[in-house]
């Protein structure tokens, strides 16, 4: 096999390294962003289908949701929001813990 300077050094295929249609897309344009109404597909197990066995007929552990992901992108601004969710939900689970144990003490 040659190598790839040597492929893209042959004048028939000169232009494959200019033409944009060549390109590999960017990571950032690759994935659809998704704003905050669709935000639950992620999670809700209606969105999830197991499969067994791939379109050959070859067994297989895949889910549908690996898909989702690999697919799709929460919005910038909504990730945003759900990372701030999180973290409001997370102070109010220290709050609850620190109330029990305040009361089991006393």
């Amino acid at each position: 096999m040659s190598s790839q300077e040597e492929i893209l050094s042959d004048g028939r295929f000169s232009r494959v390294a200019r033409d944009p249609r060549f390109w590999e897309m960017p990571e950032k344009e690759r994935k659809v962003k998704i704003d905050k109404r669709f935000r639950a597909m992620f999670h809700d197990k209606k969105f999830k289908l197991r499969y067994t066995v791939d379109k050959r007929g070859r067994p297989v552990n895949f889910s549908t949701t690996e898909n989702l992901r690999k697919f799709y992108a929460l919005s910038e601004s909504d990730s945003d929001l759900s990372e701030s969710e999180e973290q409001t939900e997370k102070q109010k689970k220290k709050k609850k813990k620190k109330k029990g144990k305040g009361e089991a003490d006393s």
